[in-house]
C-alpha cells in the first residue's frame, strides 16, 4: 500500500530511500507553485520535489539522479527553484525531455550535467507572462524584466546557447498562434545548443551510469 500511495501522491515508483542507486524523478503536467491549481489539472507540486531532491542528495545509496520531463511549464519561481536545486546537487544528474519541456520547463531541462531530448519532443521558449490582475505601471514591467533576466541568465549559463540566440527565439513573432516565441523540436534544440543530445531513456541511463562510474573512480583515487 505504501508503494501505491507514493505513486498517487508523488507520481514516483520509488523514493530516495529505495534500493536502486539511481533516483528517477518525473516532472509531469504543470509545475504547481504557490497557487493551488484546479483538480482537473495534471500537476507536479514543487513542495514535493524539493524534499525529494534533498533526500536524494543526503542518501549515500543514491549515486545519480534521472529527471524525466513532460511539462507545459507553470510557476516561474517554483520552476527556477527546482532548476537551482538540480544544478547544485553534488551527484551526477541527467535530464530527459519526453513529449514536451515547455516554458519554465526549459531551465529545468538544462540544469543537469547532461541533457537529452527525444526526437519528437518539443520545447517552447517564450517571454514570461502574468495572469490575473496586472497593474500597468513601470514597476510591474521592471519586475517582469528582472524575472525574464533570471530565466535567461540561468539557461545560458547551463547550456551552450548564447544569450542573443535565446532572446531571438524568445521574442520571435509569427510562429506561435497566440503568442510570441518559438517551439523547437528534438534535433533543433540540440542545434541551438539548448540541449546536449537527442536520445531516449537508454542513452540517458547509459550517460548517467558512465558519470556514476567516473565519480566512483575519482572518489576512490582521492582516498587511496
Amino acid at each position: 500500500m505504501a508503494a501505491v500511495e507514493t505513486i498517487q501522491q508523488l507520481g514516483q515508483i520509488n523514493t530516495p530511500a529505495g534500493e536502486s542507486n539511481i533516483y528517477c524523478m518525473s516532472i509531469i503536467g504543470q509545475v504547481e507553485g504557490h497557487i493551488v491549481l484546479p483538480p482537473q489539472n495534471k500537476t507536479t507540486k514543487y513542495e514535493h520535489l524539493i524534499p525529494q531532491l534533498v533526500a536524494a542528495e543526503q542518501n549515500p545509496k543514491i549515486e545519480g539522479i534521472l529527471v524525466i520531463l513532460n511539462t507545459v511549464g507553470g510557476d516561474v519561481e517554483a520552476g527556477l527553484a527546482i532548476a537551482e536545486m538540480l544544478a547544485t546537487i553534488s551527484k551526477p544528474t541527467v535530464t530527459l525531455v519526453l513529449g514536451g519541456g515547455h516554458s519554465i520547463g526549459v531551465p529545468i531541462a538544462v540544469s543537469s550535467n547532461r541533457s537529452f531530448i527525444a526526437e519528437t519532443a518539443t520545447m517552447t521558449i517564450h517571454p514570461i507572462r502574468l495572469t490575473g490582475l496586472v497593474i500597468g505601471v513601470l514597476q510591474t514591467f521592471e519586475y517582469l524584466e528582472k524575472m525574464q533576466e533570471r530565466v535567461t541568465r540561468f539557461v545560458t549559463k547551463h547550456s551552450k546557447i548564447s544569450e542573443e540566440q535565446f532572446k531571438e527565439l524568445m521574442f520571435k513573432t509569427g510562429e506561435l498562434t497566440r503568442d510570441i516565441g518559438t517551439t523547437v523540436i528534438g534535433q533543433d534544440a540540440v542545434k541551438y545548443g539548448l540541449i546536449d543530445e537527442v536520445g531516449g531513456i537508454g542513452q540517458a541511463m547509459a550517460e548517467l551510469n558512465r558519470r556514476i562510474e567516473e565519480r566512483r573512480g575519482s572518489q576512490g583515487g582521492g582516498t587511496a
